[in-house]
């Protein structure tokens, strides 16, 4: 989490090549069956440093994967608070992902979904403006601010 934590700070200097190629290593490094928290960390943000919107999508599809890997519902066992807290983030990425890609449907879906899985967000500076984040998108989406 060091690792993806020194290259976000890249991607937040505005070095998406460099950030894209670090953590390009860092995930062949991690693999597919790697720690999931540490996967779904590193995809998410991986996403942010694509140019192509398809391949942004892919990266927040296997940030989402990575999450939902992170508890087994069957066993009893649900992710952690701090995976949960990653939910509406995805979501929000997911549906600015799909807009992109005009697929107005799958956004509608994936904002709807990231409305309901805020309840998890504190109120804080991180809870207040990913919850501004996704009204922005709901006027974007609809004009209105209601839920889709």
């Amino acid at each position: 989490m060091t690792r993806i934590g020194q290259v976000m700070m890249l991607l937040h200097g505005g070095d998406r090549e460099e950030a894209r190629a670090r953590f390009g290593r860092l995930w062949e490094e991690i693999g597919e069956d790697g720690d999931p928290l540490h996967r779904c960390t590193l995809a998410h943000f991986m996403a942010d440093t694509q140019d192509d919107p398809e391949d942004e999508l892919e990266w927040d599809l296997r940030a989402l994967r990575a999450a939902d890997g992170c508890g087994d519902e069957r066993a009893g066992r649900r992710p952690s608070p701090a995976v949960r807290g990653f939910y509406p983030s995805l979501h929000l990425n997911l549906a600015a992902d799909y807009l992109k890609v005009g697929e107005r449907e799958l956004a509608r879906n994936h904002l709807v979904r990231a409305r309901d899985a805020s309840g998890v967000l504190g109120d804080d500076a991180y809870g207040d403006g990913l919850r501004a984040a996704i009204g922005r998108m709901e006027l974007r989406m609809d004009g209105s601010g209601h839920r889709p």
